[in-house]
Parts: structure tokens; sequence; C-alpha cells
């Protein structure tokens, strides 16, 4: 892990999928956030941040949702 929270992942610079929205796109980040839940203690979630084929804003998503496309 970087000191910022960001995590080193193998994907990172190629053509991605999520699976729960279907976006595709260029994973361009994978960080370590802290998430808030209902019992006020925060749990640790990995997310990838991708950003779109067609533009706009990066999405982000669970790391398990995402899946290599393309060669």
């Amino acid at each position: 892990m970087k000191g910022d929270g960001h995590v080193d992942h193998p994907l990172i610079g190629h053509r991605v999928r999520d699976i729960a929205s279907g976006t595709e796109g260029t994973l361009m980040a994978v960080v370590l956030e802290q998430l808030p839940t209902h019992s006020g203690k925060p749990r640790t979630a990995r997310l990838a941040y991708i950003r779109p084929n067609t533009g706009g804003p990066e999405l982000t998503t669970a790391v398990d949702n995402i899946e290599r496309i393309g060669g």
C-alpha cells in the first residue's frame, strides 16, 4: 500500500468492466477507504475508480466487481 491509501492492482491502466453497472472504462486507481456503518464503527473497503469510455466522472465500485476486458 502507498501512503495515500492507494494500493497496487494488476489491472490499473487496463480496460475493465464494472459487473454491477456494466460500465466499461479504464481502471485508474484502487484505494482503501473508511466507510461508515450503522454501528458507528468504520470499515475498510477497497474501491476501484473507473474512468468510463464515454467520459464523465469516474465511477467507484468494489474491487471484486471489476473484470478485465479486451486484450
